[in-house]
């Protein structure tokens, strides 16, 4: 590729503008809370499109649109359940979040909120909770650490090891310098990008047809069950494809970003945006993989690319369909998809292990600037370790995140939800919640993954049934623990 070419023009544009963009947030950055929370003093807007960001990995443009292509719109059922599970997270979720978790003694994090919430004076629910975060956290970043060197390798033919590194280091250095601002303000223009790319693409391959009657014969020659939204699935799998709409519940990236709004009283108007951009950007992505099922049956020149790789189709597509300047803007949406995701959950780990372990065992006493520090080294610590494990050229985006989607919604969803309705929930059940949550979907994936069912499903029964269970059993809360639940409940309701 020539060093003038408008394509690495335009992404090497892209990559500067967010890493200036995390100078800014450097200077804004005074303190930890500023590093990992923001200070709290995110807007509705931010708190929307940074959410949908951070959630919205390169699964979105990657994942799911080569399933679609692969499968046809029976793997739609994934997006419903998302925009269900979406839907009821901002709704029940994320002001009640909000509020507790400043209640509960400021905390800064999930496992720190737990703590707090259930008075854990020997932190064992600190340490569980941030050992299930950084387990399957790894796997998630690998996730983001495979898509971004998939794109650069498609792009700009480079190796795979090559291109791995280069996605890792463009998404590092802005998380490394300007922390949660920097990472917030990325993932608003980031949002704005993957919904210009989503929107555009599929559009621009259905006006290279001449009707939509020539766009159904060339799906009809292609694969004649691609419009059968139920194609050839079983319940079984229909309710698995639908259950990934449990996982919003339990999602640190996602749910940090709850904890970080200005108040309770922008969360109304931030689900309003972000459902909105949320819909259609699943609408974007799955147009673009039924849409490519036709234009690569018409073009079969440009087939052999996404016919080997299949979660390649929105890539390819826009190689083909626009110019290069366009396609670097479209392209770097990819980018973009990856990028807000990876670097907020390189940030929950730092977060973890620099509040939860460094904070907590080993400095207690470390100063503001000493952690901010730590944290940025605890960047970089993570990233080296989801850089090895997705070293294997032959991960799939789709799987990796299916896993770790899986783990959190079942070691932490319930955990969340009844922790933020239930007063009468106790330590050790939420203890025991969180543990078998976390090893019924290993065992799961592991033993039983030829039953078809999605191992996110026996993972939140089986923790949801355990917390109740184990409350219930032991002795009531003390009087702190409910009057600080009580505190918290009285000042959301009071917001409404």
């Amino acid at each position: 590729m020539s060093t003038f070419d408008p394509t690495l023009i335009t992404f090497l544009f892209y990559i500067v503008a967010m890493v200036v963009i995390g100078l800014i947030a450097y200077r804004a950055t005074t303190n930890f809370s500023d590093y990992i929370l923001g200070g709290r003093r995110l807007g509705s807007f931010v708190t929307a499109l940074s959410a949908g960001a951070s959630d919205m990995s390169g699964w979105l443009l990657m994942g799911l649109p080569g399933a679609i292509y692969l499968s046809g719109l029976s793997e739609m059922w994934i997006a419903i359940g998302l925009i269900i599970g979406a839907w009821l997270n901002w709704l029940l979720v994320a002001g009640r979040l909000r509020v507790h978790t400043e209640v509960q003694h400021n905390a800064l994090t999930l496992p720190d909120y737990f703590s707090n919430r259930f008075n854990d004076q020997k932190k064992i629910l600190r340490i569980v909770s941030a050992f299930v975060i950084l387990i399957f956290f790894a796997i998630y970043c690998a996730s983001g650490m495979v898509a971004g060197a998939r794109l650069f390798e498609s792009m700009f033919d480079l190796p795979y090891s090559t291109a791995l590194w280069i996605s890792a280091i463009a998404t590092i250095s802005y998380v490394f310098i300007g922390g949660f601002l920097a990472v917030s303000w990325t993932d608003t223009i980031q949002a704005g990008l993957m919904i210009f790319a989503l929107l555009l693409t599929p559009i621009v391959a259905l006006l290279t047809f001449t009707d939509l009657s020539q766009v159904n014969l060339a799906l009809e020659a292609a694969r004649p069950e691609a419009s059968n939204l139920m194609g050839n699935l079983s319940t079984v799998a229909i309710i698995s494809l639908l259950a990934w709409g449990l996982g919003y519940f339990g999602q640190p990236h996602i749910l940090v970003r709850f904890m970080a709004a200005d108040s309770v009283k922008s969360i109304p108007n931030a689900r309003r945006i972000g459902m909105t951009w949320m819909i259609l950007c699943l609408g974007g992505a799955v147009a673009a993989g039924y849409v490519g099922i036709a234009y690569f049956q018409q073009n079969p020149q440009f087939a052999n690319v996404v016919n080997a790789n299949p979660e390649t189709v929105f890539m390819e597509l826009t190689k083909v369909l626009f110019n290069p300047w366009i396609a670097g803007i479209v392209l770097a949406a990819i980018l973009a998809a990856v990028m807000s995701t990876l670097s907020c959950q390189l940030l929950v780990c730092s977060s973890t292990l620099t509040e939860d372990f460094y904070k907590s065992f080993i400095r207690k006493t470390a100063s503001q600037k000493e952690l901010v520090w730590v944290g940025r080294l605890m960047v970089l610590l993570i990233a080296l370790l989801a850089i090895v494990l997705a070293s294997n050229p032959e991960s799939k985006v789709l799987g990796l995140v299916a896993y770790a989607w899986a783990g959190f919604g079942a070691a932490f969803g319930p955990l969340i939800i009844l922790s933020l309705f239930w007063k009468r929930m106790t330590l050790n059940g939420a203890l025991a919640g969180m543990i078998i949550g976390a090893v019924t979907v290993i065992v799961w994936k592991n033993i039983w993954a030829d039953t078809g069912i999605y191992e996110i499903i026996p993972g939140f029964i089986c923790s949801l049934i355990a917390i109740i269970v184990v409350s219930l059993l032991g002795k009531q809360p003390n009087s702190d623990v409910t009057d600080r639940f009580d505190e918290a409940d009285r000042l959301y309701k009071a917001t409404k």
